[in-house]
């Protein structure tokens, strides 16, 4: 399931949701307004891949980090937005691997530059709005929790200025994305990201149409086809009716 968030408060979304959404703590040199807490619900037992098929995941870790190093040139006008990336020691991700991977997303046309207002610049130092943390259900539940979001061991979640990415989804998807894994971390991170930006949830638009980003697709996509980007090919905004 996702978990997102919708402000500093925090958020769970696909792989979360709640009063905030996939939550993201605000850094602690670029202050940002209190976003709501948005708590996001387990993924159903359909959306989990058999026990056979999966890799071994560590369920907890030392709550420790490493910090992608190096940094990116800034994608996007508008106000530049500071993140960081940080993988959690000892579960065998390569936090520069994981650092490439979320500045392609933030820097494809399709994402949040599209809507222009919105830029980024990866930092490994100095002061950050929001930081992506690849971490153990166990880290995440932990982080999540301190805003009174249960993530369950399962989802992701957004709070203040952290972007909690559980490691079963990132390494797992769901089985609507279970053959393109790469697609299913583009979408957390412009799930929960779009959180941060002040997004909430929406549905599916209609039958046959694309999921938009900010939809719970892990609970289902009522119709529309797998989407992963916030923006179309021609720049149009993809969404649909508002949910609680």
């Amino acid at each position: 399931m996702e978990w997102t968030s919708a402000g500093p408060q925090g958020t769970v979304t696909e792989a979360d949701s709640g009063p905030g959404t996939e939550p993201v703590p605000g850094s602690a040199a670029t202050s940002a307004p209190a976003r709501p807490i948005t708590p996001s619900e387990p993924p159903s037992p359909a959306a989990s891949p058999s026990p056979a098929a999966r890799p071994e995941i560590p369920a907890t870790g030392p709550g420790t980090f490493t910090v992608a190093p190096g940094s990116s040139a800034k994608v996007g006008q508008g106000t530049t937005l500071r993140y960081r990336v940080d993988v959690e020691d000892g579960i065998e991700l390569s936090a520069a691997e994981v650092a490439e991977q979320v500045e392609s997303v933030l820097a494809d046309r399709r994402g949040w530059t599209a809507d222009g207002r919105s830029a980024f610049q990866r930092v490994s130092n100095g002061p950050t709005d929001f930081v992506v943390k690849v971490a153990t259900a166990g880290t995440v539940d932990e982080v999540c929790g301190r805003y009174g979001l249960d993530t369950g061991g399962e989802v992701n979640c957004n709070v203040a200025e952290n972007v909690m990415v559980n490691l079963k989804r990132w390494l797992l998807a769901t089985p609507v994305y279970a053959e393109d894994v790469k697609a299913y971390r583009a979408l957390i991170i412009n799930h929960e990201v779009g959180h941060f930006l002040g997004h909430g949830h929406v549905g599916c638009p209609g039958p046959g149409e694309p999921a938009p980003a900010m939809m719970q697709q892990i609970k289902g996509l009522r119709g529309c086809v797998p989407n992963v980007w916030p923006y179309d090919e021609e720049g149009r905004y993809v969404t649909g009716p508002a949910v609680p």
